[in-house]
């Protein structure tokens, strides 16, 4: 009896730690999404062409790792710098654009830096408080005299950048994150990423979409499990989710379907309240479930399509680049479904897993969801 007394008392600890981390994840409002760099070369002149979270940078946020602005230090006066005017913006970013800079370099294969000149700064308007909004900077300066290739050079902190080369056959696309340096890109072009390559680089964009930045994603999948933590029926499910948001995420990448995300997310949200609810009023797996999942599958591909519009395709590349993220997503569910089993699985076969764990999880998944459904659809 004290046995079962301490089992209980552990899994309610896990579940306690679980939710905890559930609500974090509910206020969270500024999700952390990639930089934009654009590089041409002609004519013995190099040009970038930026899209930057400039309120980041400026307010001192360090953005390596980070899933939302929210979960730093520096998250205080990067809200401020939010609502500031476009012009205001600009202004701040060039004045501390010499220490920002030397961050996004040039280095050409003779051995020398291309000296970028600030050309231009256009911040955006303001408008959603809860989203990045992109800063475009230009920056131009002359190639060293015998360069045939350059590298780009990302500094720390800075988070990921979306780098492309373009105004050339067989540029080079890829995805740099905290300090990184691109592989050498010729003058000439011919520098683009092999098959592999494409699909290894994006299995972690897929991957960092589950885990740590898909919480509704999470979620949705922690509700499968709770119903039903054993393997069999649970690989099903997840099966069905998997076919589904497969389909539309290519569909939503190739821009056959589009729906705006107003649409979309909360119709995610409203997807975790559906499975959460079921998860109290049902005591075993239905035959109908894995066809209501495979549905909510859709719209799940859907998000993922807007994310990996963030990022973008390499030209010519869509299929491996396709493949890697969506083993990244796959990898993060596995993942997830790992954890629960880690932290409350192995108290499935007691008889009261039920009560004090699975029907208190379903309460606190569902209660987010449904947060998440007001907050995107109201405000």
């Amino acid at each position: 009896m004290a046995t079962t007394s301490w089992h209980a008392t552990a899994g309610r600890i896990a579940l306690a730690a679980l939710a905890l981390l559930l609500w974090a994840g509910a206020l969270a409002a500024h999700e952390a999404r990639p930089s934009e760099a654009m590089l041409t070369m002609e004519d013995g002149t190099a040009r970038l062409d930026l899209r930057l979270n400039a309120e980041a940078l400026l307010a001192g946020i360090d953005l390596d790792g980070v899933a939302d602005t929210d979960e730093t230090p520096g998250s205080d006066a990067y809200d401020r710098l939010r609502l500031l005017p476009p012009e205001e913006i600009a202004a701040r970013l060039r004045a501390a654009w010499p220490g920002i800079g030397p961050g996004m370099a040039l280095r050409s294969d003779i051995g020398a830096p291309v000296l970028l000149g600030l050309r231009s700064i256009e911040a955006s308007e303001v408008g959603d408080a809860t989203l990045m909004r992109p800063t475009r900077v230009l920056l131009e300066g002359a190639l060293p005299d015998g360069t045939g290739a350059v590298t780009f050079h990302w500094g720390a902190g800075q988070g990921v950048v979306v780098l492309r080369q373009v105004g050339v056959e067989g540029g080079y696309s890829g995805i740099l994150a905290g300090v990184a340096v691109s592989p050498p890109m010729a003058v000439s072009g011919g520098a683009r990423q092999g098959w592999f390559e494409v699909f290894a680089s994006y299995i972690p964009v897929g991957f960092d979409h589950i885990l740590p930045k898909g919480l509704d994603h999470i979620l949705f999948v922690l509700g499968l499990f709770f119903l039903s933590p054993r393997m069999k029926p649970l690989l099903f499910q997840i099966t069905a989710f998997t076919a589904a948001h497969t389909v539309t995420l290519a569909l939503g990448a190739l821009g056959i379907v589009t729906i705006p995300a107003e649409i979309v997310e909360p119709l995610i949200a409203a997807s975790i309240v559906f499975v959460a609810v079921e998860n109290l009023v049902s005591y075993h797996l239905s035959p109908w479930r894995p066809v209501v999942v495979f549905g909510f599958g859709l719209l799940h591909g859907l998000g993922f399509a807007s994310v990996l519009g963030d990022f973008g395709l390499p030209e010519g590349q869509f299929v491996p680049a396709l493949l890697g993220f969506n083993v990244g997503v796959e990898l993060g569910q596995l993942t997830v479904v790992a954890l629960a089993f880690l932290a409350v699985g192995w108290f499935s076969e007691k008889p009261w897993y039920r009560s004090r764990i699975a029907m208190p999880a379903s309460v606190v998944i569902g209660a987010v969801g449904a947060w998440w459904v007001v907050e995107r659809t109201l405000l």
